[in-house]
């Protein structure tokens, strides 16, 4: 494929879904977005937290067990890992999406809390996909 002016200049929604995204156990999904643009891919997850804390594993450590939080419909995974961050506003950490199985993975925790009942999480990641 050719790259001209105005397929740069073309920013026209490729696709988009609101759905198809299941939320992991201990987690309920409050929303999922989905959009590819120009061969670019993004989401947006937010999920609640209904199972049990998931603390540090040692005070200050930052380590949690990885948790698994949500999986991406297919269309919507990327061709790769991606490292991207969660947070719940007054707390975040490190999170991977799993190219192979669109597992949204919690990895990390910046504070003490780690990932408290009751909280919010939110993740957001772009990739580069090739969209066709």
């Amino acid at each position: 494929m050719k790259i001209d002016a105005d397929r740069l200049n073309d920013n026209s929604l490729e696709d988009s879904t609101t759905s198809g995204c299941t939320a992991s156990t201990g987690f309920t999904l409050t929303s999922f977005s989905g959009q590819k643009v120009n061969g670019v891919t993004t989401i947006n997850v937010l999920a609640n937290r209904s199972g049990a804390s998931v603390a540090e594993s040692s005070a200050g450590s930052g380590n949690i067990a990885e948790t698994d939080f949500v999986t991406l419909p297919a269309a919507y995974r990327p061709p790769a890992n991606v490292d991207t961050i969660w947070g719940n506003g007054t707390n975040d950490g490190e999170a991977t999406v799993i190219s192979a199985t669109g597992v949204i993975l919690l990895r990390t925790t910046s504070g003490a809390p780690g990932v408290g009942t009751g909280t919010n999480i939110r993740v957001s990641a772009t990739w580069v996909s090739g969209n066709t």
